[in-house]
C-alpha cells in the first residue's frame, strides 16, 4: 500500500513578541503628567493672588490723602530707631498709637504674624549650660519685624476703616487743651500760635461765635462735627 503524502501546511508568521508584557517604559505616563499640571495650577493660582493682593493694596494707596501718607511716614521713621526699616512689636505699638491706633497686645501680635517676617537671629550661645543665654537666644530668634511697605498696608486699611467721627474728634481734642469738651477762645489763639497763623484777637472771636450755635462762647464736640462734617 503506498503511502500517501500530506501536503505541507504553509508556516504562519506570528510577531516575534507574542506573549510578551509590554515595556512599562513606553507606557503614558498619566500620573505624573497629572501631578506636574496639578502643581503648575497651584502655582499659576498663587501668582494669581499675589498680584491681586498687590493691586487692592495700591488701590488703598491711592484713596490716602498726601498727608495721611506723610503721617505713615513720619511715624514709621520716628520709632525706627536703629533705622534698618523694620520694626519690633514695641516699635509698632507706639508708632500705631501715634497714628491714633491704641490696639491691644494680641491685635499686634496677630499684625506680626500676618505681615511681618522673622529677624536674622543672633549666635547660639556658647555654653548650653547657660539657661539664661538659651532664653534669650531663643526669644529674639523668634522675633518678629514689620517692613515698612507692610506698615504702609496695614495702616491704610486701618485709615480707611476708620469712621469719620473718630478723626474729626481726635483732631478736636488736639484743640481741647485739658479735654474740657470745649473749644474755647483761648484754645483757638493756642492753635493759630503753635500753627505760626496771624490771626487777629477779632477773627478768633468770629470763628466762635459763627459756629457757637447754643450761645456758651465756646465750640462743643457736635458743634465741630457739625462744621467739618458740612
Amino acid at each position: 500500500m503506498a503511502s500517501s503524502t500530506h501536503p505541507s501546511f504553509p508556516s504562519r508568521g506570528y510577531p516575534s513578541n507574542l506573549g510578551k508584557l509590554p515595556d512599562r517604559s513606553m507606557a503614558p505616563t498619566f500620573g505624573a503628567s497629572t501631578t506636574q499640571q496639578q502643581r503648575e495650577n497651584a502655582r499659576l493660582e498663587r501668582e494669581r493672588e499675589r498680584l491681586e493682593k498687590e493691586r487692592l493694596e495700591r488701590e488703598e494707596q491711592n484713596q490716602l490723602t498726601e498727608e495721611q501718607r506723610e503721617e505713615i511716614k513720619e511715624a514709621f521713621n520716628l520709632f525706627d530707631l536703629d533705622k534698618d526699616n523694620k520694626i519690633d512689636y514695641h516699635e509698632l505699638k507706639v508708632a500705631m498709637k501715634a497714628l491714633g491706633f491704641d490696639l491691644p497686645k494680641s491685635e499686634i501680635l496677630s499684625i506680626l504674624q500676618t505681615h511681618g517676617s522673622p529677624s536674622a537671629p543672633p549666635p547660639p550661645p556658647t555654653s548650653s549650660n547657660n539657661n539664661n543665654n538659651n532664653q534669650q537666644y531663643a526669644h529674639s530668634n523668634s522675633r518678629l519685624l514689620l517692613p515698612f511697605p507692610q506698615f504702609q498696608t496695614v495702616m491704610a486699611q486701618k485709615i480707611l476703616a476708620r469712621d469719620p467721627r473718630e478723626e474729626i474728634l481726635r483732631a478736636f481734642e488736639l484743640f481741647d487743651e485739658g479735654g474740657k469738651g470745649k473749644i474755647n477762645l483761648s484754645d483757638l489763639r493756642r492753635v493759630a500760635r503753635e500753627l505760626g497763623e496771624g490771626l487777629e484777637e477779632e477773627e478768633l472771636a468770629a470763628m466762635i461765635e459763627e459756629f457757637d450755635l447754643d450761645g456758651d462762647g465756646a465750640i462743643d464736640r457736635e458743634e465741630f462735627l457739625g462744621i467739618c462734617l458740612q
